[in-house]
């Protein structure tokens, strides 16, 4: 269960690195989040821009606790991923129930709106997230083993984090209006 552990480690590290790093990335990106917090409507307007800073912390403490080599911060971090991915997934649901059609700013700019797979990403990471640390993970890890899982995890979470984009490359192109006769 050891790699089993290492893979989701690296799967939540990978999502929480992007996700951070995409509103990082310029001041434009996190006044953007900030506006999807708005477009939301769950919190009141005034607190979305705390709000989008809470998210940020939490978003960078939780792959800063996954690569520090301690077991407890190892927890914490699988614990507030869990936790934060929940709470994304209900204010997903909730802003879907309003008909909101807001577009997913988690891993930065996005034109896709947030809908039922973001809601279903969120609780499967959520649950990997809180199964993970109370998963055995004594004995010896082998150097294949490690390599194998981690490569894993990192390629899960570079999926995850590309989803939208991979999907909307196979969305059929609309066709040009044809001039009349």
């Amino acid at each position: 269960m050891h790699y089993v552990v290492l893979a989701v480690q690296s799967l939540v590290v990978v999502v929480f690195l992007v996700s951070s790093a995409g509103k990082l990335k310029s001041r434009g990106d996190i006044r953007e989040f900030t506006a999807s917090l708005r477009r939301l409507r769950i919190l009141p307007a005034s607190a979305a821009g705390p709000a989008a800073f809470c998210v940020l912390a939490a978003e960078v403490a939780i792959w800063v606790l996954l690569v520090i080599p301690v077991s407890v911060a190892r927890t914490a971090g699988f614990f507030v991923a869990a936790g934060l991915l929940t709470v994304f997934a209900a204010g997903i649901t909730l802003s879907l129930r309003r008909g909101e059609q807001v577009p997913c700013r988690c891993f930065g700019a996005s034109t896709t709106p947030l809908g039922p797979w973001h809601v279903a990403r969120n609780l499967l990471l959520a649950g990997a997230a809180a199964v993970a640390p109370v998963l055995p993970s004594g004995g010896a890890v082998r150097p294949g083993g490690l390599v194998v899982a981690v490569c894993a995890g990192l390629l899960l979470g570079a999926l995850v984090a590309l989803f939208d984009d991979l999907v909307a490359l196979f969305r059929p192109v609309p066709s040009p209006p044809h001039p009349g006769p």
